[in-house]
């Protein structure tokens, strides 16, 4: 997948009332300045970094602690994906 265009990103955020208007189950994405799902796709960034991104954006107002290990858990998992590629 290419990175998306300045055209295509302008053009998403036009679509985004909806969506972003709601949330399933609490504020802790809906009140931020910038929704991690926007910022992730914005910045074509994969699976297992926008998870990362996700939780390190919610620890404060939702999993506490908890999010915070849920993202060094996909950050090990991105590390030992990277790590054991074939050349």
């Amino acid at each position: 997948m290419d990175k998306p265009t300045l055209k295509e990103i302008e053009e998403y955020k036009a679509g985004l009332s909806s969506a972003n208007a709601k949330q399933v189950s609490g504020n802790h994405y809906k009140e931020k300045e910038i929704q991690p799902w926007d910022y992730i796709y914005a910045n074509n960034i994969g699976y297992f970094e926008g998870n990362c991104v996700k939780y390190v954006s919610r620890w404060k107002d939702k999993g506490g602690i908890a999010d915070l290990q849920k993202a060094m858990h996909y950050l090990e998992k991105l590390i030992e994906l990277e790590k054991n590629k074939q050349p």
